[in-house]
């Protein structure tokens, strides 16, 4: 008889026991490596979306809110006026490869089908996003 309980992963712990499309009210325990910190900062898109989110009050923005703003930043424009094909670009690189990214890492929780992102906060992150917004976003 095995001492494997079902109730429990390879690990030994838990898993959680949220649906999959639910964000979690806590943020995972683990602190990205400095080798995650720089692979994520190394895509200006992600850059602009760790900006975005550190900045909001509550860590949570809709995924259109975080849309419009990172195509504001890449055009260079005011969110009106950035075209629409653009916006769209923007909007499924984010949901299929720069989220995910970022969800893996457990710097955000990404719910694809609420369209929502709540960011934990990090710190060494947010101060390397930082320096790079300093010296990359427009001026506002």
């Amino acid at each position: 008889m095995s001492n494997e309980s079902p109730y429990r992963d390879d690990s030994g712990k838990r898993p959680s026991t949220d649906p999959p499309h639910v964000l979690r009210s806590e943020p995972a325990v683990s602190r990205p490596s400095f080798d995650d910190i720089f692979k994520l900062l190394s895509e200006k898109r992600r850059r602009y979306a760790i900006h975005y989110l550190s900045s909001t009050p509550d860590g949570f923005a809709a995924l259109s809110d975080l849309v419009e703003q990172v195509a504001a930043w890449e055009t260079e424009t005011m969110a009106a006026d950035v075209p629409d094909d653009y916006r769209r670009r923007v909007e499924a690189s984010l949901h299929h490869t720069h989220l995910p990214k970022l969800d893996d890492v457990n710097i955000i929780d990404y719910d694809a089908r609420s369209e929502s992102v709540r960011y934990w906060g990090q710190p060494v992150l947010e101060e390397y996003a930082e320096h790079v917004a300093a010296m990359e976003l427009p001026e506002r």
